[in-house]
């Protein structure tokens, strides 16, 4: 009997020494976590497709984490962005991310006076060359998110062909976009690509806002481009603007950023869009543990970072499900490539060669080649999207933004 109490005595003994060695790491490790804040900074709030996705981002991220999350919206790119960066850091906050283009210079002067704690930016063009160690740019390689969505809308088109609602030379796609900045270029050209895949005929019109979120300007520029007999629309802004234009005409339309099928179940197909989770979560934890952050990331299928919403079979062609894992299959094992030399033309002549402008300057000066191998080598020298070229096939109806 008193071996056994003896041996129960010696178990506990163990038992109790490990609860508190794995209980005190638990709570240390804990304690790590609720003491962190991470700051956001975004242009809007979540009326934008753009900025919902990512709140919806960041709060999935901290509760992953468990770590705080406060939100700042509607925070303009001026030095509204500076203060609010500031702010979050009186608050604790020892990352501070922002998502908008505009924010970067503010973002940058913001890191420059606080070294000891992290600052991250989506879009942005200048961490790799502005050599700070708290200063970060992130973005994917959504142009293979666009690609397959286009993939999607050629499908579409291909069922109108051959129900006979359009002749092959009225295969003509509609595009929202805000600017004609080089991000929103790649991504128009990537989506018309994808779509010429399915077929051939597709051209494209382009009506730009000069704005990332104005739900009028948006119906509006959607509604033009329905009345010059566009019969699908797509686009690279923020609003629910072109999709209910889209919806009030009838017209299949495919959205980013976000499911729109809210406000279009009898017209929305898909949506492409970025999954930001995947880089807050490591940028955020490498924060948290002291660790060296990329100053230039880009998230990819592989990463989980580029995605497609849900495809909406009510209004999709048949099939198009199975073309898009086709497709994507194809991307992830590098036998297709979304700028294929082979697949576009400028002024009816392919390109072997182009110079684009990868360590921004004021002049945009031309400085990295980025044709090799038979494709543009999108996103793979620097994170933010850099394709400029304006192909063959695509017609721009204003370019004064």
């Amino acid at each position: 009997m008193k071996r056994i109490i003896a041996m129960l005595l010696v178990v506990m003994l163990v038992c109790g020494a490990l609860a508190a060695c794995g209980g005190g790491s638990d709570k240390k490790s804990d304690d790590k976590k609720s003491d962190f804040k991470a700051g956001f900074i975004f242009l809007h709030d979540e009326n934008s497709t753009y900025d919902n996705n990512f709140i919806e981002a960041a709060q999935k991220a901290c509760d992953n984490l468990g770590v705080e999350c406060i939100i700042k919206t509607n925070i303009p790119e001026s030095n509204d962005c500076k203060e609010a960066a500031l702010d979050l850091v009186d608050q604790g906050c020892g990352f501070v991310f922002a998502d908008s283009f505009g924010h970067e210079d503010f973002m940058i002067e913001a890191a420059k006076d606080n070294p000891e704690v992290q600052f991250a930016h989506a879009t942005g063009t200048k961490a790799h060359t502005e050599g700070l160690d708290n200063y970060h740019n992130a973005f994917a390689s959504i142009y293979e998110g666009r690609y397959l969505a286009g993939v999607a809308a050629g499908m579409k088109l291909k069922e109108m062909i051959d129900a006979g609602t359009i002749k092959e030379d009225e295969a003509k796609i509609g595009y929202v976009g805000a600017f004609t900045y080089a991000e929103v270029v790649s991504g128009y050209t990537s989506f018309f690509l994808g779509a010429r895949s399915i077929v051939p005929s597709a051209t494209m019109e382009v009506q730009f806002t000069g704005s990332w979120y104005d739900e009028t300007a948006e119906k509006e520029a959607a509604t033009t481009l329905i009345n010059n007999k566009c019969v699908l629309i797509s686009q690279h802004a923020d609003s629910m603007g072109a999709p209910t234009a889209c919806e009030d005409a009838g017209v299949p339309n495919v959205s980013y950023n976000g499911s729109t099928i809210s406000v279009g179940p009898k017209t929305y197909i898909i949506s492409s869009k970025i999954d930001w989770t995947p880089y807050l979560e490591y940028a955020i934890k490498a924060t948290m543990d002291g660790e060296k952050i990329d100053a230039d990331w880009t998230g990819t299928l592989a990463t989980g970072s580029v995605a497609l919403t849900d495809l909406n079979t009510d209004v999709a062609a048949d099939g198009t499900a199975e073309k898009i894992e086709e497709v994507k299959a194809g991307l992830e094992d590098g036998s297709i490539h979304v700028f294929d030399t082979a697949a576009f033309t400028v002024d009816g002549k392919n390109l072997d060669s182009y110079k684009a402008d990868v360590d921004t300057d004021e002049a945009f000066t031309p400085d990295t080649e980025v044709i090799s191998d038979g494709y543009f080598h999108e996103s793979e020298y620097r994170s933010a999207p850099y394709f400029d070229i304006r192909i063959d096939g695509i017609k721009l109806l204003n370019e004064k933004y």
